[in-house]
This record gives structure tokens, sequence and C-alpha cells, in this order.
């Protein structure tokens, strides 16, 4: 990234309701240029990665990730809290909208002072997949509302060109950058199965392991892998794990037992390293994706699973990012839904060809490489020069 020399007082505050890893490693590129940098934040989650000691933060509402309802309180809490900081705290910096909580954004062009928006999931498409109607007086406003931000915003920022096709809708005429995520496990080598702590924890010396690692709400159709597990079911070598934490995680629960699934373990989510050890003792990593919605979020848990090494099964469109990502890369085959029969065949594939799975496995440890928290740069740089050219 280039050099860039300081201005007169400049200052910007970043507004994210549940900052990790991704968040992290933005602001602190941000740290070193601003003369003052604030975060306002519910909760931060620290890996590896540490905020900079130069960063300010200011506390609001933790993001709830328990039921949609409990979600929504979150957010308009966290929205009215965000509101009175920029206006009395906060009106003449910078600012930097994440879309945690999806309301906050909305209310950017009211505030004096530059605004971007890091767009992570399209709002209000993603309510479709929670049973909001497209032509609801809801996404009618919202759509509207966004055409708005969009058209004044600074910078738009989002993660893949599915995404951005997505955001066009509602900003055609303006510039999108596309700067994609990163692993917060980048700077790893996979673990050995012979070294796997988890892998000898949960027993699966000597299985074939399909693993899902992620949320379990209404976007993920987990029930598809479970179909999957049913058919398989006579392969005693192969077990699936289905590792995560959502509001509906009690219902796949009652869907393995009420139909005997041995072949299936359901684990509460991991964290930090114990995530990247549990990843590595798979071989092969699942991606769900809602087919509704193909265009409004790219689940970073991809960039996580190639920084294992694994070969990736996607139940999702072939128009989404994560299928770009999948074939443009070559690390695994992309499914819909209601190709049962196909995601079978794959698995067995892999079981018995060990050659072609080290491929994958080789593939999606390369391709990991362009995705590491140098990315976090991209957003200073990409800023900084909207910055001169707009001067």
């Amino acid at each position: 990234m280039k050099h860039y020399t300081k201005g007169a007082c400049q200052r910007i505050v970043f507004i994210n309701q549940a900052t990790g890893y991704l968040t992290i490693d933005i602001v602190n590129a941000f740290a070193g240029y601003f003369d003052e940098v604030v975060l306002i934040t519910g909760s931060i989650r620290v890996q590896d990665t540490h905020l900079d000691n130069r960063i300010k933060t200011e506390k609001i509402i933790r993001y709830d990730r328990g039921s949609n309802f409990k979600k929504m309180i979150s957010w308009i809490v966290a929205s009215f809290q965000i509101f009175f900081l920029l206006r009395f705290r906060y009106n003449r910096y910078d600012k930097f909208f994440f879309t945690v909580p999806p309301t906050a954004y909305l209310m950017a062009p009211w505030f004096r002072e530059k605004f971007s928006v890091l767009v992570f999931d399209l709002y209000p498409d993603a309510l479709r997949a929670n049973g909001f109607r497209d032509n609801g007086l809801l996404s009618r406003l919202w759509g509207r509302r966004n055409q708005r931000v969009f058209l004044h915003a600074h910078m738009i920022y989002t993660l893949s060109d599915a995404m951005k096709t997505g955001i066009s809708r509602y900003a055609a005429d303006r510039d999108i950058r596309v700067i994609p995520n990163w692993s917060a496990f980048s700077h790893l080598d996979p673990i050995p199965k012979e070294n796997n702590n988890i892998l000898r924890r949960d027993g699966l010396q000597g299985k074939f392991i399909i693993q899902y690692s992620g949320n379990i709400g209404v976007t993920h159709n987990v029930e598809t892998l479970l179909e999957v597990a049913d058919t398989l079911r006579d392969e005693t070598d192969i077990i699936f794990q289905i590792i995560g934490r959502g509001d509906r995680i009690n219902e796949i629960a009652r869907r393995i037992n009420d139909n005997e699934l041995t072949n299936c373990m359901l684990l509460p989510f991991r964290h930090d390293f114990e995530l990247y050890e549990s990843l590595c003792e798979a071989d092969i990593a699942v991606i769900i994706l809602d087919d509704k919605t193909p265009d409004i979020s790219v689940p970073s848990k991809i960039y996580n699973i190639m920084s294992a090494g694994l070969p990736v099964m996607a139940i999702a469109s072939h128009d989404s990012g994560v299928a770009d990502l999948v074939i443009s890369h070559q690390i695994g085959k992309v499914f819909e839904k209601s190709n049962i029969a196909g995601m079978c065949k794959f698995i067995l594939e892999l079981r018995s060809d060990r050659e072609h799975r080290s491929l994958y496995s080789s593939r999606s440890l390369e391709a990991s490489g362009n995705y590491t928290s140098q990315n976090a740069g991209l957003y200073l740089s990409s800023y900084i020069e909207k910055t001169i050219n707009q001067a």
C-alpha cells in the first residue's frame, strides 16, 4: 500500500455493533493515518489481532444472536444509541458504517461530514429469507432509503461481485468497491490429523468427516445436509458434523433424533484457535447459503475453510458469491439443494480418491493466500485516493 501523508486534523468514527477480527483489521489500518479514530460497538471479539491502543471505543448494546425478535430489539436500541452519539459527540467526524445493525447506516445522510458504508449483508433483500414480501411496505421504504444513502456515500464497499450486483439495484451509477474478506487464520499452517487434539477428543480417528460449522438459522438449510446423511447412513466410516449456534438448533437436534441419524454429531460452536483446529479435523467442509438470496452476503467461513486447506461442498445458487469463489479457485463443487444424489456422489468420490481430495486441498490452501489481513489496507488506500481526487 502507498504511504500517505496526514492532512489537517482528520477524524473518523466506525460503527459496527459486533466487532470481530475483520473490523479490527480495518479500523487498525485507519489508525495509522487519521489523527483520531473511534469505534462504536456493542462487543469486541479479539482473536490474534488486538485493537490498536490509539483507537477510542464507545460502548452500545451488544448484538443479540438469539431469536429474530431479540435481534430486532438489539438493532433498534443500538440505532438510537448510535444516533445520539453521532449527533452530539461525533457529528463533525467522517463516518464509516458497517451493516450491523442493519438500520444504522440509513441515518447517515442526516449528519455532517462524509460517510461510507461497508455492506456485509444487503438489506432489505436479506429479509426475504425471513418471510418478508419483496413488495411489502417495509421493503419499499427501505429500498428508497438505500437509494438516498448510496447516492450520497463517499465510498460504498462490499465483499463480492455478486453482492455488487445486488447493491447496484439501489446505486446504479455509483462506484462500488469490492474487497474480499480474509481468514482469521491465514498465518497458521493446517494441523495434520495425527496431531489434532480435537479429532482425538471427538473420538473420530479413522473417520471421513463432512463438517458444517457456522450459524444454524432461517437462511441456513441444514436439513439438506441431513438428507445427505440419511442417504449415506450405511457408510459407517462417514461422519457428519454440524457445529454451531442459532435459533433452529433445537429443531435440527429433533430431526437428527427422530430420523435416528447416528452418523450425525451436533456440537456447540467453537471459537478462536479451537475453531481452526476443528476445521482441520474435517475432510470436506460444507457451506450453505439460501438460494433465494444469492447476492446478499458471502459467509466469511469460506476464507477460514480455505486457510485450513479443505475441499468445499457448497449448497448454494450458482450465481452466488460463494459459487464464484469455489468455481474460480477449483476448490470443490457447488450444488443446488435438490441435488442430493450429486452431493452423495461427490462425498463418495473424495473418500475413495485421496489424490483428487489432495488436489482440492492444495488449491484451497493456495487460494487462501489471496485473502489475508493485507486486504484491510485496501479500505484505507481507496478511501484516501477518493478523498484526494475529490479535493
